[in-house]
């Protein structure tokens, strides 16, 4: 039984596992490995300006919402000054209209 179990791998939990993967395949040789490397290279380097795109991106739309939520701040208190300016209006008109 303690045969099978070594050849079967019994994991810590007692479950039944693959063989570990071996740390390295023996038959790749010096040029894959530099191709592999220099593929991985590449995507890091593609990765890495993505990431400095979306942050420029990034900051460009912060900047405009800010610019956006200042503009409307500023538009909500025009409205409210016309409104006010208008309802004042309204109260006199119906002043002069019972005056007259």
């Amino acid at each position: 039984m303690a045969r099978n179990a070594s050849f079967l791998n019994v994991g810590r939990h007692g479950v039944l596992d693959r063989p570990p993967a071996p740390a390295y395949r023996a038959e790749m040789d010096r040029a894959e490995l530099l191709n592999q490397m220099q593929a991985l290279l590449d995507r890091v380097e593609l990765l890495a300006e993505r990431m400095r795109r979306l942050q420029d991106e990034n900051r460009s739309l912060r900047q405009q919402q800010e610019t956006l939520s200042n503009e409307r701040s500023a538009l909500l208190a025009k409205n409210e000054q016309a409104r006010t300016r208008v309802e004042g209006m309204i109260v006199r008109l119906k002043s002069l209209e019972q005056h007259t």
